[in-house]
Parts: C-alpha cells; sequence; structure tokens
C-alpha cells in the first residue's frame, strides 16, 4: 500500500489563524468544536474538550482528565491540560480563568467562540449552559461569533492533509476487498461490517469514525430506506435475489475515508440490473460536473433536470455530496453564508484543493432496491480526483 507525506506545516496554520484574529481584534479564540481542535491541534478529542487560541503564543488543549496524557503525546502542542470532578475544578471554571489570562485588564475585552448548529451530533458548539456560565464567570466580556476562522481557512487542504485523506481511501479500498473475498450468502450485515473492519484496522484504520454506527451496511428492502438511511448494520441475513449496499469507513491521521459499493446477490433481475444501470450512468454524469466554478446548487439542478429527462428523478436525493474536513468537519460545504444559517451555501464555488464527499443515493421503494455512492472527491485544477479506487460498478455475487 502506498506511503504518502503527510506532515503539515502546524506553526503556519497557526499563524494563519492568529491573523484571522488579529483581524477580527481578538485576543483569544475558544475553540470548542471537534473541527477546530482537529485542525489546530492535529489531535483526536472524543471527549468533550475545548482549545483556547492566544493571539501571540501557542494554544492550550483542555479535555476530560482520562485523555489529557494521550492527547500530550498524540499532538504536536505541549500544553494539554485535564479537567475533572475532583478538586472542585468545574470544567467551564477552569476554562474562563484560563481565557481570563489573555484578556487586558481594561478597555475592550473580546473573545472569539463558536455557536452554531448541525445535523452532525458531534459538533462541538458551546452549549447554552456553557455559554450561561461562561458569561457569568467572564463579566464585562463581549463574546463574538468566530466559527468562519476556521471554516474559511480549512476549506482548502494542503498537500500533507490531502495525502491523509488519499491513505483513508486506500486503507477502505482494502475493506471492500476484504468483503467481496470473504462474503458468503446468509451472512448478516454486522458480519459484513466486522470482515471490512478486521480488514482496515490491520490496514492501518484508527477509527471506522461515522458517527451513524460505523460501516453502514444495508441488505435487501433496507436498502431502498427513503432518502437513503440504513445505518447501524443489523443482525439481517443476506439472502439471494437481494441488493447488498456496503458502506465503510476509516480514518487515518484524522482523514477521513469513506465509500460505498453495491452487490445484486444472484439471481438477479432483469429489473434489478436496469436500476444497476441507471445508478452508474448517474454517478458517471454526477462525477464529470465536479470541478472549478461548479456549485452545489448548480449541481443539484442539472442533475435533476437530467433525471427527469430519464424518468428517474424520483429516485434521487437532490443533494449529491456533503463537507468534509479532518475529524469533526463533515456536515457543511462552504461559509456559512447561504440563505439557511448553519447549511451548506448553495452558491458554494468549488476550487482547486477543496474536498468534499461525493455522496448520491438511488432508491426504489416498490421494488426494494437501492443503491449508494459515497467517495472524497478532490477538486482539481482541470476537474477532480475520486479518491476511492474501488470499481464503479454494482457487483454480481
Amino acid at each position: 500500500m502506498t506511503d504518502y507525506d503527510y506532515s503539515i506545516d502546524h506553526k503556519k496554520r497557526l499563524s494563519t489563524v492568529q491573523d484571522k484574529m488579529q483581524e477580527l481584534n481578538l485576543p483569544v479564540l475558544l475553540g470548542s468544536r471537534l473541527r477546530t481542535i482537529s485542525y489546530v491541534g492535529d489531535v483526536f478529542c472524543p471527549w468533550r474538550s475545548f482549545i483556547i487560541i492566544p493571539q501571540d503564543k501557542e494554544p492550550t488543549i483542555y479535555t476530560f482528565v482520562i485523555d489529557a496524557e494521550r492527547v500530550r503525546d498524540d499532538s504536536w502542542l505541549d500544553d494539554v491540560r485535564g479537567f475533572g470532578p475532583l478538586g472542585g475544578g468545574h470544567q467551564i471554571d477552569v476554562i474562563a480563568d484560563a481565557v481570563s489570562e489573555h484578556l487586558p485588564t481594561s478597555g475592550e475585552r473580546r473573545v472569539g467562540v463558536e455557536h452554531g448548529m448541525s445535523c452532525y451530533l458531534p459538533e462541538g458548539n458551546l452549549t447554552a449552559e456553557e455559554f450561561r456560565m461562561l458569561k457569568t464567570s467572564l463579566p464585562g466580556v463581549e463574546f463574538v461569533q468566530s466559527i468562519d476562522i476556521i471554516d474559511e481557512l480549512s476549506m482548502k487542504k494542503d498537500r500533507g492533509t490531502v495525502n491523509r485523506f488519499r491513505k483513508a481511501s486506500d486503507i477502505v479500498d482494502i475493506g471492500h476487498k476484504a468483503v467481496l473475498d470473504q462474503f458468503e450468502v446468509g451472512m448478516t450485515e454486522t458480519e459484513i461490517a466486522g470482515i471490512a473492519e478486521a480488514a482496515m484496522r490491520k490496514a492501518g484504520s484508527e477509527w471506522s469514525w461515522s458517527f451513524t454506527a460505523g460501516n453502514e451496511i444495508a441488505s435487501g428492502y433496507r436498502t431502498s430506506y427513503p432518502m437513503g438511511a440504513c445505518t447501524p448494520a443489523t443482525r439481517r441475513k443476506t439472502a439471494p435475489e437481494e441488493p447488498l449496499m456496503v458502506d465503510l469507513h476509516a480514518m487515518f491521521m484524522l482523514g477521513l475515508g469513506d465509500h460505498s459499493h453495491n452487490y445484486l446477490l444472484s439471481p438477479v433481475s432483469e429489473r434489478q440490473r436496469e436500476l444497476a444501470d441507471y445508478f452508474i450512468e448517474t454517478i458517471i454524469k454526477v462525477i464529470d460536473m465536479y470541478g472549478p466554478g461548479m456549485t452545489p446548487g448548480k449541481m443539484a439542478d442539472d442533475m435533476m433536470d437530467w433525471a427527469e429527462t430519464k424518468g428517474i428523478a424520483q429516485y434521487l436525493v437532490p443533494g449529491f455530496e456533503h463537507g468534509i474536513g479532518v475529524m469533526g468537519d463533515e456536515w457543511r460545504i462552504g461559509m456559512n453564508t447561504g440563505p439557511m444559517p448553519y447549511w451548506t451555501d448553495p452558491d458554494h464555488v468549488y476550487e482547486p484543493d477543496q474536498l468534499l464527499i461525493c455522496a448520491m443515493q438511488f432508491m426504489v421503494p416498490e421494488d426494494e432496491a437501492g443503491f449508494r455512492y459515497e467517495s472524497p472527491i478532490l477538486i482539481t485544477k482541470s476537474g477532480c480526483e475520486v479518491l476511492a479506487k474501488t470499481p464503479l460498478e454494482v457487483t454480481e455475487l
């Protein structure tokens, strides 16, 4: 399996964050989102965590005490501290004291914070109770919504980050090969998930990162759920004459791999083959559309117009992607500037070195059949690069 250059200039990345803070007159930024900690600290923090970024010093990560030593060992940052219930130190009291150390004693006292909402459950926005306690602990401080700092800077990926995504996709391809080699009709969805997970862990995956139960496996009628949901893998047994959808996830140094492959279990009907052909034709069309200058809204409009001419528009979810970044940056594409706050901006213009997930569902409930395609897509100067290399086909078994 290919090795790449995974290096990141952490101090350069931090300096760009601090430059943005200076533009906004923020002496300190209190990061609470997973994407912020991942982007700046380059470390996985699954427990409730915060990163305090001063304008002129290196940041400090605060995490639940049981994980602090591991985070310190994994991160490039030296200053990692744990909080816990012992000794009377409530986590918000600890955070408030640390923030106050970087504020002027008089005059304007501004702190950048991360508010918001998301379909992604562990986003990490400040909760109402956390915010209330911070305001009580830091009287006279102006709290400034600052999610745009990290969202803007993390939109384009440097070479080391892209290579981490490439490696994660390579690992997912290994998972798919393991499923293809070991699958037998009658296996349960959970068995299939386990085969893939074992192979990907052996290849170096740190986590099947999806918070929707890791590897997503659907068989039979479950592949045709409206809007394409199929999680988690269940104990349902696969059977002849059914479709099977295998959507795998791997994580490598916070880079995320995500790829779906679809099967038809013999004997396969002509109707199933017809639907599979429509699905593949649609995916080829979608991939060909990615490139600089395209927007999510235009892609959705053009694809649905095309699907209408084929008579399959009713089977498609009219959204062919979701955002992708390092761990914690899964959902929204682009900045928070669209017509619906905290959702993808349909007018976000793709540029080279942006990464996103092509995520398309094709569901036909009346035939109890459905297919899913997901893969990280790198926007290039002339089009796009599909990072997953598992062949684009519906495999008959």
